[in-house]
């Protein structure tokens, strides 16, 4: 009889196997497949650089296995770490590796969406590269003024923002946001602690702003700027 029949996957070319290991959307699987042998594990990293939006929600994923997978996606655009049931628990430890990844300064989109572990000393560093970010969600986080002034001064072409239950923001935060992101398009300020009338001195900054939820303006007697749906 002859020895062992090497497989046919096993004949595939890294380049090959990198595009197959794209269109596996389980981390698990992933990391599973990176310890076969050393040309998966290099299939899998190349596969990771290639993509250009990452989620892990609904992932239980920690700050080592969240901070590697995000360290090799050099291309990554979008970055969905949000909290769900059974989901990602990150916490500032994660976000600070993360900080150093190379995409960072490419990143587009990320949210962090009710991470009860995040806190400035996590979005700071992360923000300070994150020269292209357009959209941001850090509602449910436990954020202060101090990382919306780091916002205010990397990100210039932000463009929507979530800020729900950030209750440790205040309106001098929300003010210097305002005054230095000039593209701020739209901003979600449910469930802060920030008085109402702040808004309105918000829109004399930026009278196109679109602030929700839409009620805080009605609040302060003012008629809203966009239809209530």
């Amino acid at each position: 009889m002859g020895g062992f029949e090497e497989a046919e996957i096993d004949r595939l070319p890294i380049d090959l196997l990198s595009h197959i290991f794209v269109l596996v959307t389980s981390f698990k699987d992933l990391a599973k497949a990176s310890v076969v042998c050393k040309e998966w594990k290099q299939a899998v990293e190349q596969s990771m650089a290639w993509r250009e939006r990452l989620s892990f929600t609904g992932w239980k994923m920690d700050d080592q296995s969240t901070a590697r997978l995000v360290l090799h996606a050099y291309n990554l655009k979008e970055l969905d770490i949000s909290r769900s049931r059974w989901g990602c628990q990150i916490t500032d430890v994660g976000l600070y590796q993360i900080s150093s990844a190379k995409c960072v300064g490419n990143l587009t989109s990320i949210s962090v969406w009710g991470m009860p572990g995040i806190t400035d000393k996590g979005i700071v560093p992360l923000i300070s590269r994150t020269t292209s970010l357009q959209h941001l969600n850090i509602g449910g986080t436990f954020v202060t003024d101090e990382s919306l002034f780091a916002i205010a001064e990397s990100c210039p072409h932000l463009k929507t923002i979530v800020l729900w239950s950030c209750r440790h923001v205040t309106e001098t935060g929300l003010s210097v946001l305002v005054n230095k992101c000039r593209k701020l398009e739209s901003i979600n300020v449910w469930g802060t602690r920030v008085p109402a009338g702040c808004f309105i001195r918000l829109l004399t900054i930026s009278p196109a702003l679109k602030i929700k939820p839409q009620g805080q303006l009605l609040d302060v007697g003012r008629v809203s700027m966009w239809p209530i749906v």
